[in-house]
């Protein structure tokens, strides 16, 4: 089967947000798939921005900034430009990351050979010895604490700029379920959205939910698979990026004669 044809027959539901969503909506096509975009989760403005309105100036006051999603480096755009004081190392969690920063600044970036997360992150050589450096965190409002609690206890001096938040859509899963062909696949790359996408859901719709077969980036969405009900084992991404997700979709769809 040709990589045109590897996802022939499959209606992929794509939860990212909507911005987000078009480019695997568009690999899902070019491999033969249908894709239906429905965000579980959206991207807006933090609250306030009271806190971040001195950064620009304070930059140099840093050795090292590290960007937590590719929302995080838009954001960070956003706030502080194209230009960055020539010292600053930049570290990405994950490979969409490191491009979007590569794209934003043209600097080399510091990121996992393999993984996509902040455990991959942390076992890079250069974030091992960080006595005395000062670290900025660019990151959506809220999040896990392990990165930074990890840096700081290296040695680093850690603060976060939360450049955007995420929000529940309203609505609830009618659009989705309504789909003709239904979704046989979605695809959630968050532990947020796939709670989202879990909480949209009326009480009457859940059981028609937790049929759907996930596929999923990392073994702690899996985890939450299997918390919250779902009925097959969520497929879990050997590549945290798009092409991977596919790779994953289309291997299920061999082994399960689909």
């Amino acid at each position: 089967m040709t990589d045109s044809q590897a996802l022939a027959g499959i209606t992929v539901a794509v939860t990212r947000p909507a911005a987000q969503a078009v480019s695997l909506c568009r690999l899902i096509e070019a491999h033969g798939g249908t894709s239906i975009a429905f965000p579980a989760i959206e991207i807006r403005a933090p609250e306030s921005q009271q806190q971040l309105a001195t950064l620009p100036s304070r930059l140099n006051q840093f050795d090292m900034a590290i960007f937590i999603s590719a929302n995080a480096v838009e954001g960070a755009a956003r706030l502080i430009g194209d230009t960055l004081p020539a010292a600053l190392q930049l570290a990405a969690v994950g490979d969409s990351t490191r491009r979007a920063v590569e794209r934003h600044w043209r600097r080399p970036v510091i990121s996992p050979a393999q993984g996509w997360n902040s455990e991959a992150l942390l076992a890079t050589g250069k974030l091992q010895q960080l006595n005395g450096r000062r670290i900025i965190i660019f990151r959506g409002q809220g999040g896990r604490e392990l990165l930074a609690q990890t840096l700081s206890q290296r040695g680093a001096a850690v603060e976060y700029a939360e450049v955007y938040r995420r929000v529940r859509p309203g609505g609830d899963l009618r659009r989705l379920m309504a789909h003709d062909p239904p979704p046989d696949v979605i695809t959630a790359t968050s532990n947020e959205t796939l709670q989202n996408l879990y909480d949209m859901a009326a009480r009457s719709q859940r059981e028609w939910l937790l049929q759907r077969q996930l596929v999923v980036i990392g073994e702690r969405a899996a985890d939450l698979a299997v918390r919250l009900g779902f009925q097959h084992p969520a497929i879990v991404a050997a590549h945290g990026n798009e092409q991977g997700l596919v790779e994953a979709m289309t291997a299920w769809r061999r082994d399960n004669n689909h």
